[in-house]
């Protein structure tokens, strides 16, 4: 990552700050007080691993549903005396597959959340859901629990990729979730996987043009990527998977924008696009970097300056909350770099870009402190400086991975 790559020294200087100017560091923590807070709830059971999946997932042949509900309660119990007062802006349940919990608990932990904090408007609701014929029966059961937005795991329109990636739908069954969805929620949203071996620009502008023709509000677009401890990952290594190189995944990630675009899904994120008004408004308040509480096995969050770890496994999650009240694991400072860093690296991911003389300001430091000013503008192209804001260009977008350690410090 490029905040890595900044010296031990520097670092060491800039960890000082919040000591040397405790104002910044208390008028940031003000204004993270002021927004919205989101809610991330992890529900960690899939009915199988899919091959390039590597969330916190696990497939148990049995899981006790009430003892579950009474452990995420208790987590959420914690947070919410950590955080009162706060208001609350979007409620996200991911996974996992959070569509095979049970209503009645996401019932239970919507008006627990609503009850801790007070909402915002119209609280964002999202549950994320496998497109199988089962779990759309559940759809309107949920919806009436509170869910007022979902976002559907289709990954592809098309049978055989279906098959690679280990789904356990095919497009008819697929298909059909998605009109139940969309009958059921005000807001859908669904994802596709794209840049899969052997995928032509052609096959990709018919199945992009096909996910369109559905008139969701928002599209998730993720390329294929081999993620490490994957059963992906081992097939690569043994030479059995190749995806795309550089330059195909390039025209294939141009394409993608380019048809959105034109369809009035422009990209908001590097990967999310959306009309505009229909962006998640969870997604960002990380993108933003706000504070989010999370809880469940494997969750993080962000609090107070401080970076939330819960317990991964789920065995241990639970045991934790049985013991503690809570699955905490670990709670860790974030000094000014890391938070400059963290709020830079997710806020260029942006169209909109970031405000980088309020991060530095939030953090104690000058703008040229936090970016190097002259690379920036060596880039015009790529990255540009508009006021206090700076953004990543439609051409830089592609090379984002390129250009963040090139400009920030």
């Amino acid at each position: 990552m490029a905040f890595a790559a900044t010296s031990r020294h520097m670092r060491a200087i800039m960890g000082m700050i919040d000591l040397i100017h405790p104002d910044a560091a208390a008028q940031d923590r003000a204004a993270r007080a002021a927004a919205p807070l989101a809610l991330y709830i992890h529900w960690p059971f899939c009915v199988s691993k899919c091959p390039y999946c590597d969330f916190n997932s696990h497939v148990r042949a049995t899981v006790d549903e009430s003892l579950w509900h009474d452990a995420l309660l208790a987590d959420l119990a914690h947070e919410a005396a950590l955080l009162p007062g706060r208001r609350l802006g979007s409620i996200f349940f991911g996974g996992g597959t959070p569509s095979l919990m049970p209503p009645a608990t996401v019932a239970a932990l919507v008006a627990a959340a609503t009850s801790a904090w007070a909402p915002v408007g119209d609280v964002e609701i999202t549950l994320e859901a496998n497109p199988s014929s089962v779990e759309a029966a559940r759809f309107a059961d949920l919806a009436a629990a509170g869910v007022n937005r979902v976002s559907l795991g289709l990954q592809a329109l098309d049978d055989a990729a279906l098959r690679f990636l280990g789904r356990a739908h095919d497009v008819t069954e697929g298909l059909g979730a998605l009109d139940v969805a969309q009958r059921h929620f005000a807001r859908v949203s669904f994802d596709l996987i794209y840049a899969r071996p052997g995928q032509t620009q052609a096959a990709w502008d018919a199945e992009l043009a096909q996910a369109l023709s559905f008139g969701t509000e928002h599209l998730s677009l993720y390329q294929l990527t081999i993620e490490p401890g994957t059963r992906f990952a081992t097939e690569a290594a043994a030479g059995r998977l190749t995806i795309p190189d550089g330059d195909a995944a390039a025209d294939l990630f141009e394409l993608t924008r380019a048809r959105t675009a034109a369809a009035g899904l422009p990209a908001y994120e590097i990967s999310n696009h959306a009309r505009p008004g229909a962006e998640s408004r969870h997604n960002l308040a990380y993108w933003r970097y706000r504070d989010y509480a999370g809880i469940g096995p494997g969750a993080h969050g962000r609090r107070d300056h401080l970076a939330t770890f819960r317990r991964k496994k789920p065995e241990n999650w639970l045991a934790a909350v049985a013991r503690n009240g809570h699955g905490l694991e670990s709670e860790e400072p974030l000094d000014a770099a890391t938070r400059v860093g963290e709020a830079l690296l997710m806020g260029l991911r942006l169209r909109e870009g970031v405000d980088v003389a309020a991060i530095a300001a939030a953090g104690g430091m000058r703008v040229e402190d936090i970016v190097d000013l002259a690379a920036i503008a060596a880039l015009p192209a790529l990255i540009v400086r508009e006021g206090t804001r700076l953004r990543v260009t439609e051409a830089g977008m592609i090379l984002l991975d390129a250009i963040l350690p090139k400009v920030v410090r």
